[in-house]
């Protein structure tokens, strides 16, 4: 029976835990926090977005970040595995808008507590509020030092996340870990992070919510991606499920220069031609208002400013006395509105982050090191990131499970 230890009770660490215990290994998890899953616990905004109902193949291409690499781990641990598992554990699962799979009561905390139990049904050691300070290798042993103590073990797991939201204890310290072991660590970013805009009118429409939009992203005359969806107004930028996609898109372009340009088409169904026919059938309809006022209709009211100043349209402008020309750039700033973005927000703030262990270093069937035998990675430690939607998750529950396996002894 190997002795097996794993660094991190996130996603990753307990799934390799639960796999490793299955498997037959004797089992050691090590979490800083007093709790398991703590970041799961914020993800989809506290509902935990457990992976994605998409086929199993989709996933690589919803991972800019290396997910070619995922291959051979989501063909071992698919998506429909997970659910297998978590519905034989008692969870019941809903499917919502963009196939992603949340718990049917809405509650991270119910995912949380079900996974702690299976981890003490599974007779895995729980040390938490330990945290792991150091990793060493004497004699093809993997070692760990904690405040309590020192840990040898047959095999070592490291998941200890990235450096997104440290709150939860993503504090990098597998970095140091792997780095101390001689592997190289790809530069960690903000991945799924908002924009910062320096622009006067993006802060005035602090709080507004845009849904059904095309929001592209530019450098010059080159775009470097575009999403559709929802959007939001802040007080530093824009943020919301669109533009976190295009965050991740723009980490992974060598193109994506700050500052670039952000272009909104508030009005992606209709053509122009539509579109204008559509404002003429309002301003008729409105014909003795100001332009703000006739405008009321086809958008909330606190956005038409910003959308007539980029057309040159007074405000205050009697809709009658609009030429053809002036109706026409109201047409085009509805479809083309926009800011300027100079960067992104802090990686602490980052709901994922890209970089990390180098995967060239890592083999994809495994999850072992490929330059210190007994080491496995797992998770987001490793330089792998994805579109939100429940693909990040997913990468961490297959690796985990892979690593936990292969650490096990191998058998399935």
């Amino acid at each position: 029976m190997n002795s097996v230890g794993i660094i991190g009770a996130g996603a990753a660490g307990i799934m390799a835990a639960l796999a490793a215990a299955e498997a037959g290994a004797d089992v050691s998890l090590f979490e800083k926090n007093n709790i398991v899953g703590k970041k799961m616990g914020i993800t989809g905004k506290g509902r935990c977005n457990l992976t994605n109902a998409a086929p199993i193949t989709d996933f690589i291409g919803s991972t800019p970040g290396n997910g070619k690499f995922l291959y051979s781990v989501y063909q071992r641990f698919t998506n429909e595995d997970l659910l297998e598992c978590l519905h034989s554990w008692g969870l019941e699962t809903k499917v919502e808008r963009g196939g992603r799979v949340f718990p049917q009561s809405d509650s991270a905390v119910e995912v949380r507590k079900l996974l702690y139990f299976k981890l003490k049904d599974f007779g895995v050691h729980l040390h938490l509020e330990e945290g792991v300070t150091a990793v060493a290798v004497h004699d093809g042993r993997p070692r760990i030092t904690t405040a309590k103590g020192r840990y040898f073990f047959d095999k070592l797991i490291i998941a200890t996340g990235g450096m997104s939201y440290p709150v939860t204890g993503s504090t990098g310290d597998g970095y140091t870990f792997a780095a101390g072991l001689g592997h190289t660590i790809h530069e960690p970013r903000p991945s799924l992070i908002p924009f910062v805009s320096p622009d006067t009118w993006v802060h005035e429409l602090t709080g507004l919510a845009l849904k059904n939009v095309d929001v592209t992203l530019w450098k010059g005359k080159k775009k470097i991606a575009s999403r559709f969806g929802e959007m939001l107004f802040t007080h530093f930028g824009i943020s919301g499920p669109a533009v976190l996609m295009l965050s991740t898109a723009a980490v992974h372009s060598k193109k994506a220069v700050y500052p670039m340009e952000v272009v909104i088409n508030l009005k992606p169904a209709l053509s122009e031609e539509k579109l204008y026919k559509r404002l003429e059938r309002d301003f008729e309809l409105y014909d003795r208002k100001q332009a703000e006022n006739a405008m009321k209709d086809l958008l909330p009211k606190r956005l038409i400013p910003a959308v007539l100043r980029q057309a040159e349209v007074a405000a205050d402008a009697p809709v009658h006395t609009l030429s053809a020309a002036a109706r026409l750039r109201i047409v085009q700033a509805l479809q083309n509105l926009q800011l300027t973005v100079t960067g992104v927000r802090p990686l602490a703030e980052a709901i994922v982050t890209a970089g990390g262990v180098s995967v060239r270093e890592i083999n994809p069937k495994t999850m072992e090191s490929k330059m210190v035998p007994n080491i496995y990675f797992a998770g987001e430690v490793t330089d792998i990131d994805a579109y939100t939607g429940g693909y990040n998750l997913q990468a961490a529950f297959s690796t985990g499970y892979a690593a936990g396996v292969e650490a096990a002894g191998g058998s399935e």
